[in-house]
């Protein structure tokens, strides 16, 4: 039976619409707000209540489908067989405590390892940014053109300053030192998927991370290669979505500069 994605696309984003409107309400609210691996890491009771809402709607209209999603669902699944949704419910739950802004909803939605939906919503600012395998990519009604190439010296590089420093004595973070210092400009946002969106819409030219769970980067990484964009690691190889990972998001061409001048001269 083949899988009907315009049904599936239909419900994500009214889920989306829904989980908007619980978050925004949130705000007049106070939080419970806790952390995971160490006293950076937060988390907070609506990270938790989004995605259970999230988990109870795929459950109740897609019993087949499976769920990774951050906030401890699914952490169990081993293989991406099938229909997976790789979800995480508010991305830069640090920017959502302390700024009310700068944060994401991010899903990727996979069979067999493919990916076939990708979703990045900015919550605030109601812009959504979806694609779908072999149709392009959005912004709420407006087609986002391919990504485009530039040269390292005119790039924009979403990095975050802490990568610089923990890595300095790596060669790894050697190359990204010696990158940094010959681009244009670096910006660090703290959200993962806003920085996915960026280098989709032309705002940012390329995002490196050193550490990104999967449910960082299912939703973007479907966006940026639909726009004809590289998402891969440090070394140039594919993303296991099952893992965590270095991520480097580049146009095609900016990729190979990175890799030929920086990465492995």
């Amino acid at each position: 039976m083949l899988t009907d994605w315009n049904k599936i696309d239909k419900f994500a984003k009214e889920w989306l619409q829904e989980a908007r409107s619980k978050i925004i309400a949130s705000f007049e609210s106070t939080l419970t707000i806790t952390t995971k691996s160490d006293a950076n890491d937060l988390v907070t009771n609506m990270d938790e209540e989004i995605e259970n809402f999230f988990v109870t709607n795929i459950r109740n209209q897609f019993p087949s489908h499976e769920i990774l999603g951050e906030e401890s669902i699914g952490h169990e699944i081993e293989q991406l067989d099938g229909v997976v949704w790789i979800i995480d419910p508010i991305d830069g739950t640090m920017n959502f405590v302390h700024q009310k802004r700068n944060f994401f909803i991010s899903i990727g939605i996979y069979e067999d390892g493919v990916g076939q939906l990708g979703y990045l919503y900015d919550v605030v600012h109601n812009e959504l940014y979806y694609g779908k395998k072999g149709e392009g990519v959005h912004c709420n009604e407006v087609k986002i053109p391919p990504i485009k190439d530039v040269p390292i010296h005119e790039a924009i590089v979403g990095i975050s300053a802490t990568w610089l420093i923990e890595n300095k004595d790596t060669n790894k973070g050697e190359a990204l030192i010696e990158l940094v210092k010959d681009v244009r400009g670096t910006r660090s946002y703290g959200s993962a998927a806003l920085e996915f969106s960026y280098v989709a819409t032309g705002r940012l030219d390329a995002y490196i991370s050193m550490r990104l769970a999967p449910w960082d980067f299912a939703g973007g990484k479907i966006i940026i290669e639909e726009l004809g964009g590289i998402v891969t690691d440090l070394d140039g190889k594919a993303l296991n979505l099952l893992e965590k990972s270095p991520v480097l998001v580049t146009s095609s061409g900016l990729h190979e500069q990175i890799f030929k001048s920086y990465i492995k001269k």
